[in-house]
């Protein structure tokens, strides 16, 4: 049993020739690509070390103090949809989005089945205050919807987006990673001969030691290999053994490659192809998100323009009620008037007042909602939180603006939106999925090709039982140790082969059969639905051209009938002071003017939310603000604040 230390230690070595793995202590985080992984061969440590994924900012962006001024913030539209693009939560937790889909791309680069994608909208930040001027009819309601009441987490959408379903049935792709792999063991045998014809002792007792070390891989085609160097060292007390003790070794080359099922690149990648549709999809949802936050944040910003220009009118009703109060007090004093009627104006000043402070708390919590969007704390920062919002940017209506025509807008959304375009690539997904379905159908048929070189070494059996007075009959070629038996390895002194083909035809193949017949009927269902999205878009559209039109037609009926109502005012003013009027008249006609104020606003409103509506239906809701993507996704919009208006310069 002499050398058997040494030889046990160089099998070790040989058959764990692995670097050490990094200790719990020496693990650490390493900012890496999400769609790469490691790069570099042989990348035996690093991916090991645990992925870093840099913590979330909770701090603003510089802008928002910037635009702050004395308590007050001072924004423009513009400057309003730069901090949300900067400061949303609603964005910033969609930017994970094609991230984690870079990352399902490295893990199908892999050969394993997808994680998916999430596909959802998140609104908790922007709520849904986006009127502030009236109902969809332009009725005067000045109520305001807030955030607060919806969905139970505040998005919209889905479950994760994994392309398609028949990407989980049908042929797997094969297991693309290299990986390496080994074994050593050692084991005691004691074994009772009933003769000693062939062992030459009733007791045989021996000690094995088996190692392996091998490498395999997988190739897109569908074919493995696998390397693999196997040796076994033998000591024994027989008496008939040449060798005492023995190394046999062998190398093998093992080649597999399914010929039917299984068989091609189209097959083995196609999961490869989704995960990068998938971030394409992804890519293109972070677009809707960012759409999605523009859209509802011009929507409050112009709720809160109209807003506070109720406030303004109210202002006006009640400084009309105040004077016709100061008029009829003077009157009463000289006696021209009963007294009674300084009641009547009294209480209209009353209920204008009233009017005014509800129109004030509803500008208050429309800036709520609006701070809300445009920070990341919202109004947790006492700064913001006593900050009042100054809009510098009215709502002007374009009477004569032209539209193009109505089949080009149509032609435009179906090519611009991020939502035809993500229903689009799905159908791909699909036709990628059915590609391993439809393989899955057919035979199995895999070919296997083994080359094999063996190798032999030891010592001389010291104890050999032969002719009398005569040691084992043994070649000087095969004595030695390890090194002996690698030399024959590589000279291929000893080599096999061996050539195999299995085959296995199913009879009745139902379940395949029936995967391809799903897959194919959930295809036509997708046709159909991307037929009826584009359907929808079209109705959108033309939808959103007609409420522009009804809101250029309202805003110019109700601008009309403000300045008559101002003319039957000032009529009735005069008919009062002339005694050929009464005051419940002259109120009257305050509160129609005040009506047709309400109006004015609630139709610019309706104007802007439809000409928001239009941008958002035909998919140019970023390029109509000059907002980009990538800007976007970096969270830094690189445009100077506004400046302030000449008068609060």
């Amino acid at each position: 049993m002499k050398n058997r230390t040494v030889e046990l230690s160089l099998l070790l070595a040989a058959s764990l020739a692995i670097q050490p793995l990094a200790s719990a202590q020496t693990i650490r985080s390493k900012a890496i690509d999400y769609s790469e992984g490691m790069s570099g061969w042989p990348p035996l440590v690093g991916i090991f070390e645990a992925p870093a994924v840099p913590d979330i900012s909770l701090s603003n962006s510089g802008r928002l103090e910037a635009l702050l001024h004395d308590a007050k913030l001072y924004l423009s539209l513009s400057d309003a949809l730069a901090l949300a693009v900067e400061n949303n939560l609603d964005i910033a937790w969609s930017r994970y989005g094609p991230r984690s889909a870079a990352n399902d791309v490295m893990r199908a680069k892999s050969g394993a089945q997808l994680r998916g994608v999430q596909n959802q909208i998140a609104t908790l930040s922007t709520g849904l205050g986006d009127t502030g001027g009236g109902g969809p009819q332009g009725q005067a309601t000045g109520i305001t919807q807030r955030a607060g009441g919806g969905g139970a987490a505040g998005t919209q959408g889905g479950a994760a987006d994994v392309g398609d379903a028949s990407t989980f049935f049908g042929t797997q792709a094969v297991n693309l990673d290299p990986s390496i792999f080994g074994n050593i063991d050692w084991g005691h045998f004691s074994n009772p001969q009933t003769s000693n014809f062939v062992t030459g002792t009733n007791t045989l007792v021996r000690e094995i030691s088996n190692s392996q070390l091998g490498l395999r891989q997988g190739f897109a085609s569908g074919a493995t290999a696998a390397l693999v160097w196997s040796n076994s060292y033998n000591e024994t007390n027989s008496l008939r053994s040449n060798f005492n003790p023995s190394l046999i070794s062998a190398l093998t080359l093992r080649l597999t490659q399914p010929l039917l099922q299984g068989f091609g690149v189209a097959v083995n990648t196609r999961n490869i192809k989704v995960a990068k549709n998938n971030h394409e999809i992804s890519n293109l949802q972070f677009k809707r998100q960012v759409e999605e936050v523009v859209t509802r944040v011009a929507g409050i910003y112009w709720g809160l323009v109209s807003l506070r220009a109720q406030v303004e009118s109210q202002t006006q009703n009640l400084d009309l009620a105040r004077k016709l109060y100061s008029d009829n007090k003077r009157r009463v004093e000289i006696g021209t008037l009963a007294p009674i009627e300084i009641i009547r104006a009294e209480a209209e000043v009353a209920a204008r007042e009233a009017d005014l402070t509800a129109a004030q708390t509803e500008v208050q919590l429309q800036e709520t909602v609006l701070k809300d969007a445009i920070s990341v704390t919202g109004i947790a920062s006492p700064t913001l939180l006593h900050s009042e919002i100054i809009p510098t940017d009215e709502i002007l209506v374009d009477r004569s603006e032209k539209l193009e025509p109505l089949p080009v807008l149509m032609e435009v959304a179906l090519a611009a939106r991020a939502d035809m375009a993500q229903n689009r690539i799905r159908l791909r997904n699909t036709d990628l999925g059915l590609i391993g379905v439809r393989n899955g159908m057919l035979p199995s048929a895999d070919l296997r090709v083994d080359l094999t070189n063996n190798a032999l070494a030891g010592s001389v059996n010291e104890s050999f039982l032969g002719i009398p007075g005569q040691s084992a009959l043994v070649s000087p070629y095969f004595l030695g140790g390890l090194g002996n038996a690698a030399g024959q390895l590589f000279r291929r002194n000893f080599p096999d082969y061996q050539i195999r083909l299995q085959l296995n035809i199913p009879l009745k193949n139902r379940q395949a059969r029936a995967d391809y017949t799903a897959a194919l009927l959930e295809k036509r269902q997708q046709e159909i639905q991307l037929v009826q999205a584009a359907n929808a878009v079209r109705t959108e559209v033309q939808s959103a051209v007609i409420r522009i039109q009804q809101a250029q037609a309202r805003y110019a009926a109700a601008l009309k009938a403000q300045e008559l109502q101002e003319q039957t005012l000032d009529a009735e003013q005069k008919k009062y002071n002339l005694g050929a009027s009464t005051i419940f008249q002259v109120v009257q006609a305050q509160r129609d003017l005040a009506n047709a104020r309400t109006n004015v606003i609630a139709t610019q409103n309706e104007y802007a939310n439809a000409r928001i509506n239009l941008d958002r239906s035909t998919g140019h809701t970023l390029t109509a603000h000059n907002i980009s993507i990538a800007e976007a996704y970096d969270g830094v919009v690189d445009k100077r604040p506004d400046p302030l208006p000449a008068g609060l310069q």
